[in-house]
């Protein structure tokens, strides 16, 4: 057990509960992420915790540092193993999307997770993550309240174009990004619609497709709206 992976072994009901609570907000992440998946084949979610997201997208692997997070994820019917998104230990290829969900800000590096994810996506496969924009009203809060946080005391939020330069130096191409969360969680009353770009949400999906024969570059991310 890790200082990262304590809370969420200590609180896993906790966090599990947080999805109900905010069923609008999480259903709208959902929403955000759907639309970069394909309609078909065999996904990993890394980082996959209590399941919520790959049962409702139809996931079916799931790999997570935490055991208890594995055991809840197998309970909603995910196979899953212990690991890292720095060493995933699936082969090259393997996968036809792979997915990171709130995870870009607890790996301890996120170049070398981006290359794993890549390096087990099959050529034409897609790389989704979703998480909460560093510069959103909603990043910057969880940020000045990271120390009385269960969950995000290790935590290192990122921006739009850190995450997309980073699958950009992974060899992914057609950077794509949606937004959706433009009121805070708790006070949702529905789904908020998806839109293109990043910017005003505080929940950013960005999407990179393996191309044949891409591999590692250096280079900045053109990010560009989904859709486009």
């Amino acid at each position: 057990m890790t200082a990262r992976t304590a809370p969420f072994e200590k609180y896993a009901r906790d966090y599990d509960a947080w999805f109900d609570a905010h069923r609008w907000a999480f259903l709208s992440e959902v929403g955000a992420i759907r639309r970069f998946l394909p309609q078909e084949g065999d996904f990993l979610e890394v980082g996959v915790g209590t399941g919520r997201f790959a049962q409702v997208l139809g996931i079916r692997h799931g790999l997570d540092p935490s055991p208890v997070m594995c055991a809840w994820a197998g309970a909603r019917g995910i196979e899953t193993c212990t690991g890292a998104a720095e060493a995933l230990p699936f082969k090259d290829g393997r996968f036809d999307a792979v997915l990171m969900v709130t995870v870009v800000c607890f790996v301890d590096d996120l170049d070398l997770s981006v290359r794993e994810g890549a390096r087990v996506l099959k050529t034409g496969g897609r790389l989704v993550t979703g998480f909460v924009d560093a510069n959103s009203t909603l990043g910057r809060l969880y940020r000045e309240r990271r120390g009385s946080s269960r969950f995000y005391g290790e935590a290192t939020f990122r921006t739009a174009p850190q995450v997309a330069e980073a699958m950009e130096r992974a060899g992914l191409a057609a950077i794509e990004t949606a937004q959706t969360l433009f009121s805070m969680p708790g006070t949702l009353e529905g789904i908020e619609p998806a839109e293109a770009g990043y910017g005003r949400g505080a929940f950013v999906a960005i999407a990179g497709r393996k191309l044949q024969g891409q591999g590692p570059r250096g280079g900045r991310a053109a990010l560009r709206p989904a859709g486009k």
